[in-house]
C-alpha cells in the first residue's frame, strides 16, 4: 500500500518503508523514494472516522498560522474508502525526545506547546466544518465508564457542553503532545505534525488536551502552558475540560497500571476542583 500510494500520488515508486507506528485504522511509514527524498506515508483504513481527505485539509488550514510539514499529495487508494496521506519528512527530533534526553527543559516544552496552540487557534476557517457532536464522546465513554463515574463529573460536563454551546470555534490540533513536534531546520523551529483528530472545537479542549497529554497538572506546570497561550482562556471551562480529558484517559487505558495513573490523577483533580465533581450524597438512617 505505500508503493502503491506514492507510485499514485507521487509518480516515483518507494524504495524503503520503516513502520513508525500501526494503530487500528491507521499506519505511518518514514518511507524512502527512488528519487533519494524521504517522505512520511500515512494510510487510512476504510472504517476510519476521519481520513487522509480531512487530515490534509487540517494541515493545510494550519499552515497559514504554525509551521507544519508540506503535503505532498492525498487521497482514496482502495474501491473500499481507504486514504493515503504523503507529507515532507521533517526528521526524527521531536520535542519529547528532546525532553527526554535533558537537551529542552520540560518547561520549556510546555511554553513551547502553549506557543503553538495559540498560534494555532489563531488560524482561519475559510469555510465553515462542523464540530463533532459532543453527545457522541459522551456516549462513546459511557460504553467504557461506570455509571457512578460520569454521574461525578456532571458538573464538569455541564461546563463542557456550556463552553461548545457559547464559545466560537477554532482549528483544534486534537492530540498535542511532546512527541507531536518535531524540532526542524538550523534554528530547531517547532513544527506541528499528526493532525489526525484535527477539528474545529473548543481552545479550552485543546489547551486542556495538551495539559492532561503532558501530565501538567501541577499548578507550576500548568501556568507554563497557559501563561504561553496569548489568548483569552476560560479558567473554569479549561479546568472542566481537564476533568473530562482525564476521564477519557482513564477509560482508554489499555492496562491496569495505566488505569491505576490515570485513577490517582483524577483523585487530585477532586482535590484540586471539587466544585467540579458530585459529590455522593450518605444515605440517611431510619430511626
Amino acid at each position: 500500500m505505500v508503493s502503491h500510494a506514492c507510485t499514485t500520488f507521487l509518480r516515483i515508486s518507494a524504495r524503503t518503508a520503516e513502520r513508525l507506528t500501526l494503530r487500528s485504522r491507521t499506519a505511518v511509514y518514514r518511507t524512502g523514494l527512488n528519487d533519494g527524498r524521504s517522505v512520511i506515508v500515512k494510510l487510512y483504513a476504510h472504517t476510519a472516522r476521519r481520513n487522509a481527505i480531512t487530515e490534509a485539509a487540517a494541515i493545510q488550514a494550519a499552515a497559514a498560522a504554525v509551521p507544519v510539514p508540506r503535503v505532498l499529495g492525498y487521497g482514496t487508494t482502495s474501491s473500499e474508502g481507504a486514504t493515503a496521506l504523503i507529507t515532507s519528512d521533517l526528521g526524527r527530533c521531536t520535542l519529547g525526545s528532546a525532553v527526554r534526553t535533558g537537551s529542552i527543559d520540560h518547561a520549556q516544552a510546555l511554553r513551547d506547546l502553549g506557543g503553538l496552540l495559540a498560534r494555532l487557534h489563531r488560524a482561519p476557517m475559510t469555510r465553515p466544518a462542523p464540530r463533532r457532536p459532543f453527545h457522541h464522546a459522551v456516549s462513546a465513554l459511557a460504553r467504557r465508564c461506570p455509571s457512578n463515574l460520569l454521574n461525578a463529573i456532571g458538573p464538569a460536563l455541564a461546563l463542557v457542553t456550556d463552553s461548545l454551546e457559547s464559545a466560537p470555534p477554532v482549528w483544534c490540533h486534537g492530540d498535542l503532545h511532546f512527541d507531536n513536534v518535531v524540532l526542524a531546520g538550523p534554528q530547531n523551529t517547532r513544527h506541528l505534525v499528526d493532525f489526525t483528530d484535527a477539528a474545529p472545537g473548543c481552545r479550552e479542549a485543546d489547551v486542556a488536551h495538551a495539559l492532561v497529554m503532558t501530565a501538567a497538572h501541577a499548578p507550576q506546570d500548568r501556568l507554563a502552558v497557559t501563561g504561553a497561550y496569548s489568548l483569552p482562556l476560560d479558567n473554569a471551562r479549561l479546568s472542566a475540560w481537564v476533568v473530562f480529558q482525564t476521564v477519557r484517559c482513564w477509560a482508554y487505558a489499555a492496562h491496569h497500571e495505566d488505569r491505576a495513573l490515570w485513577s490517582n490523577r483524577l483523585a487530585d483533580l477532586t482535590h484540586q476542583s471539587p466544585h467540579l465533581f458530585r459529590t455522593p450524597r450518605k444515605e440517611g438512617t431510619s430511626r
